[in-house]
C-alpha cells in the first residue's frame, strides 16, 4: 500500500471526525468566495454607484473573513494532529520515516482542501444570486442579480486556499516531528485533579457581573458617565472580565462542589457527570470566559451596526425631504426635465417657491451652533410657500408670523429653540431687520448634492410674513426653485444623474437630491452591516467550535474510563444520559451569560436610544437566535460525536 492509498483509506476512516473540519473550510471557502463573487458581479457592480467604494470595501472584508477562516482552520488542524498523536506513533513504530507521515498528512490536507474549495466555489457561485439579491434588498435597490462564477474570484479562492494548504502543510509537519514514540504508551494526557473552590470568590464572580450591569443601565446621563466616561469604561470592561473568568472558574466550580456534597449526588448518574465536570472546570475556564465575552462583543457589533443602518436611512429622510430640488430653468428645459421624471418616476407632487437672497452675514453663531455648514448668504422665503411645501410632504407643522417676525430654518445639529421674549435679531439686505421668535428643524431647501455624493454647504433659509416678503420683493431679485416629489425615489439614481447633469451648466446652480444621499450612505452601512453579519457567523461558528473541539478531545480521554463504566454494568442509555448532561452544563453557561451580556450592552446603549425603530429589535432577536442555534447544533453533534468516541466502534 503507498501512501496515497493509505492517506485515502484514512480519511474514510476517520471520516466522522474530519467532518467538522471538512465544514469548516468548506463554509470559509463559501463565505470567501461569496465576497469575491460579489466583488466581482456585473449585475452588483452595475447597480452600485459608488463602485470604487465598494470595491474597496469588499476587498478588504473578504481579505479579513480569509484571516479568520485561516486562523481557524490552523486552530482544528493543531486539534486533529494532536488527536492523532497515538497514530503517529505507530506508524513511527512500524518503521515509518517523519518525512512519510508527514507526506501522509500532506496528501490527507490537499484531498479534503480539494474537495473542500471545489464544493465551496460550487455552493458560493449558486449562491451568489441569493447573497446579492440580499445585498440589494439591504440598499433598496431593484436589480436582477444571476448566477455567477466570476473567473478572477476562482483564482482569488484557489491561490489564497494553496496558501493556506501550505502554511497547514508546515504545521503538521511540526506537530509530527514533535511526537516521541513514548506519547504511544502515554498518549492520554494526565487527569487534573479538582480543587477547593472559594464561596467568596464565586459571590464576588456575581457581584462583578451584577455591578457591571447595574453600570450599563446608568446610561450616559448620569454624572457617572458624564464626569469620568473613560473611568467608568474602563473600570466597567474589567470589573466584566474579571467577573466572567471568576464565574467560570469558582462560581460554576462551587455550584458542582456543593452539588458533590449533597444527598442528591449519590442519586441516580449525578455523581457520574458531576464529578467528571469537577475535574475539567480549569482546562475549559478560559475557552469559557473567551467564548462568552467575544460573543457578546460579536452580537453587540452586529446589533450596532444594524441600528446604525436604520438610523442612516431615517436621518436621510429627514435632512432631504426633497426627492428634487433645483434652481427654475428654462421652460423649454423644464419641460425636459419634467419629461426625463415622469418617463421612469412618475411626479406626485411639484411646487415652485419663491424667495430673495440676501448679502453675506458673517456673524451667524449666534443662529446656529455650528455655522460653517450653512451659507453665508441667507434666503428669505414668504410662510404661505413653507406652509405649502408642508403639505406637498406631509411632513412638518406650518408656521405663522407676522409683521417683522421670522423663523429661521436649521438641520438636524441644531436644536428647536423657541425664544419668546428673548428674540435674536437679524439684519438682512442692508436696513431690514426681523426678530427672529423660533429655530425649527424643517430643510426648506437641503443640503446641496450630487450624484456622487459631494456637498455643499447648505442654504441658509429665514421664513418670514407673507406681508414683508412683499414689500421686499419689488425692491430685490428673485430666486426659484423646483421642489418634486416623484415615485420610488429610492430607485431615482439615473433620474438623478440625468437632472444634475442639465441643472448644472450653470455654475451658481442649485441642485439636490434626496437618491444622492440616500446612495451614499444605505450603500456604505449596507456593505458595512452585510460584511459583518458574514464575520458574525463565521465567528460564533468558531466560537462554537472551540468547545466542541475541546469536548471531542475530553472524549478520547475519557474513553477509559467509560470502558470501566460499562464493565460495572451501566448501559448505553445512562452512558448518554450522563454525556447530555455533562454536555448542557458545558454549552448552556456560555450561551447564556453570552446573550446576558450583548442584551445589556446593546439595550442601554442601542434599542433604548433608538426607541422609534421597532425593526431594530426584530434584528437583534434574530442575530441572538443565530447565536442559540448555533449552539444547538454543536451541542446535539457534539453529544453524538462523543457517545461514538467513547463507544469505540466508529473508531478505529
Amino acid at each position: 500500500m503507498n501512501l496515497v492509498d493509505l492517506s485515502w483509506r484514512n480519511m474514510k476512516r476517520n471520516f466522522r471526525l474530519y467532518t467538522i473540519y471538512f465544514i469548516s473550510m468548506l463554509v470559509g471557502v463559501v463565505i470567501y468566495f461569496t465576497f469575491s463573487g460579489l466583488m466581482f458581479n456585473e449585475d452588483v457592480v452595475a447597480a452600485i454607484q459608488n463602485k470604487e467604494n465598494y470595491k474597496t470595501v469588499i476587498f478588504i472584508a473578504s481579505i479579513i473573513v480569509f484571516l479568520f477562516i485561516m486562523f481557524f482552520i490552523l486552530y482544528a488542524n493543531s486539534f486533529f494532529m494532536k488527536q492523532r498523536k497515538k497514530e503517529f506513533g505507530m506508524y513511527l513504530l512500524y518503521g515509518m520515516k517523519e518525512r512519510q507521515v508527514a507526506t501522509m498528512v500532506f496528501l490527507e490536507t490537499f484531498f479534503l482542501s480539494a474537495i473542500s474549495v471545489t464544493s465551496g466555489i460550487l455552493i458560493g457561485g449558486l449562491l451568489s444570486k441569493f447573497f446579492g439579491a440580499v445585498l440589494m434588498n439591504l440598499m433598496h435597490y431593484n436589480e436582477e442579480i444571476s448566477f455567477s462564477f466570476p473567473l478572477e474570484a476562482i483564482i482569488s479562492t484557489i491561490v489564497l486556499f494553496a496558501i493556506l494548504i501550505g502554511i497547514i502543510t508546515i504545521q503538521s509537519y511540526f506537530s509530527v516531528r514533535r511526537v516521541q514514540l513514548v506519547e504511544l504508551f502515554h498518549a492520554q494526557e494526565k487527569r487534573e485533579k479538582p480543587f477547593t473552590f472559594s464561596a467568596w470568590m464565586a459571590i464576588l464572580s456575581i457581584i462583578l457581573i451584577v455591578g457591571s450591569y447595574y453600570t450599563i443601565t446608568l446610561g450616559d446621563n448620569t454624572n457617572l458617565w458624564k464626569d469620568y466616561f473613560n473611568e467608568t469604561l474602563i473600570a466597567t470592561t474589567i470589573a466584566l472580565i474579571i467577573g466572567t473568568y471568576l464565574f467560570y472558574r469558582q462560581f460554576s466550580g462551587w455550584l458542582l462542589q456543593k452539588w458533590s456534597q449533597s444527598k442528591k449526588y449519590l442519586s441516580g448518574n449525578n455523581m457520574l457527570w458531576v464529578s467528571s465536570l469537577r475535574f475539567s472546570i480549569r482546562g475549559n475556564t478560559i475557552n469559557f470566559t473567551f467564548n462568552s465575552l467575544i460573543s457578546a462583543v460579536i452580537i453587540f457589533t452586529v446589533g450596532f451596526i444594524a441600528a446604525d443602518y436604520a438610523i442612516k436611512g431615517e436621518v436621510v429622510k429627514k435632512e432631504y425631504p426633497n426627492h428634487l430640488a433645483f434652481s427654475t430653468q428654462d421652460k423649454e428645459t423644464q419641460k425636459k426635465i419634467d419629461q426625463i421624471i415622469n418617463d421612469s418616476h412618475p411626479i406626485v407632487g411639484h411646487e415652485t417657491i419663491t424667495g430673495i437672497q440676501t448679502e453675506k452675514i458673517s456673524n451667524r453663531n449666534a443662529f446656529y451652533s455650528h455655522p460653517e455648514y450653512y451659507t453665508e448668504e441667507f434666503y428669505l422665503f414668504p410662510e404661505s410657500q413653507l406652509n405649502a411645501i408642508v403639505e406637498l410632504r406631509g411632513v412638518g407643522e406650518k408656521v405663522d408670523v407676522e409683521g417683522q417676525e421670522a423663523v429661521i430654518l436649521s438641520r438636524g445639529i441644531d436644536d428647536p429653540t423657541k425664544y419668546g421674549s428673548n428674540q435674536l435679531e437679524i439684519t438682512v439686505l442692508q436696513d431690514e431687520t426681523f426678530q427672529i421668535v423660533e429655530k425649527i428643524r424643517y430643510p426648506l431647501l437641503s443640503i446641496p448634492t450630487s450624484p456622487g455624493g459631494k456637498t455643499k454647504p447648505q442654504p441658509s433659509v429665514l421664513v418670514i410674513s407673507d406681508e414683508a416678503f412683499a414689500n421686499l420683493k419689488t425692491h430685490h431679485a428673485l430666486s426659484s426653485f423646483e421642489m418634486y416629489q416623484i415615485k420610488n425615489p429610492k430607485t431615482s439614481n439615473d433620474v438623478s444623474r440625468k437632472v444634475y447633469d442639465i441643472v448644472m451648466k450653470s455654475d451658481d446652480a442649485y441642485y439636490s437630491a434626496y437618491i444622492d444621499m440616500y446612495s451614499l450612505n444605505t450603500e456604505s452601512s449596507s456593505l458595512l452591516l452585510f460584511s459583518v453579519a458574514f464575520f458574525a457567523v463565521i465567528a460564533l461558528f468558531a466560537l462554537g467550535s472551540v468547545i466542541y473541539f475541546k469536548q471531542l478531545r475530553e472524549a478520547t480521554e475519557e474513553r477509559e474510563h467509560y470502558a470501566i463504566l460499562r464493565k460495572m454494568g451501566v448501559g448505553d442509555k445512562e452512558i448518554k444520559k450522563i454525556i447530555r448532561k455533562q454536555l448542557v452544563f458545558v454549552f448552556l453557561p456560555p450561551l447564556i451569560l453570552g446573550l446576558l451580556h450583548s442584551w445589556f450592552l446593546l439595550y442601554y446603549t442601542v434599542i433604548s436610544i433608538v426607541n422609534e425603530l421597532p425593526s431594530l429589535t426584530t434584528i437583534i432577536f434574530s442575530v441572538m437566535g443565530l447565536y442559540v442555534l448555533t449552539y444547538i447544533i454543536f451541542y446535539v453533534s457534539s453529544t453524538s460525536i462523543y457517545y461514538k468516541i467513547i463507544d469505540g466502534k466508529n473508531t478505529r
